[in-house]
């Protein structure tokens, strides 16, 4: 008479311990460990820190500052990060870099901190491990991303050999890098990298929050 006592005895502790399981189990799929939420967090501002130059420069104003020409130019308007459009006589030496298939040139405009990035154009085609040829010798005006020596890391080397070269005349104990054709709002992409960024930390926080509070 007590043996179906004792198996209903069992099944309830089985069935008492399946639902504690399943409770364990949703929780996990629901929630991440806080340490793991502060990591990726952490990760995604990060992330999002390395894009906030590029990020600034999308949003910033699309006319440009007028930095003048040879003979006027306006140092007072000099900004970093900032489209701007400046008009100059080119340097008799430049660099040349290849970029993807590309070939770019780094010309200074005489007697002012400038130096241009631009295509090559036809005449200054440059061969690796050949001397460069001359830049094209023609005044011309210019519109891109001006950039501070200290804001342009990527071009550290070849700002400095342009100095050398004697040239350009540092401002203020710098030069300044405008690169052709990069406008404001131009690259789309940037901005979904960037949405993506923060709903990823977004994301996390609110895990974190529901993982602290389920404690």
């Amino acid at each position: 008479m007590t043996e179906p006592q004792t198996k209903s005895a069992s099944e309830e502790e089985r069935d008492r311990r399946i639902a504690e399981l399943e409770a364990r189990m949703s929780r996990r799929r629901v929630g991440v460990r806080p340490v793991a939420a502060v990591m990726a967090i952490a990760v995604g501002v990060a992330l999002f820190t390395m894009q906030w130059r590029d990020l600034s420069y999308f949003l910033s104003p699309s006319v440009p500052l007028t930095l003048g020409a040879e003979g006027a130019y306006r140092f007072e308007a000099l900004g970093s990060n900032r489209y701007a459009q400046v008009h100059g006589v080119p340097t008799v030496r430049g660099a040349y870099e290849r970029v993807e298939g590309g070939l770019f040139v780094l010309v200074g405009l005489r007697d002012s901190p400038f130096v241009v990035r631009r295509e090559a154009l036809p005449g200054e085609q440059w061969t690796e491990g050949r001397p460069p040829p001359q830049p094209d010798q023609r005044p011309f005006a210019v519109r891109g991303r001006l950039l501070a020596q200290d804001d342009a890391p990527r071009y550290r080397d070849a700002l400095a050999l342009m100095q050398q070269m004697g040239e350009v005349q540092p401002h203020e104990g710098r030069l300044w890098l405008l690169v052709e054709g990069e406008r404001p709002g131009a690259d789309r992409g940037l901005m979904l990298v960037a949405l993506a960024l923060v709903s990823f930390v977004v994301l996390n926080a609110m895990l974190l929050v529901r993982g602290l509070k389920r404690r």
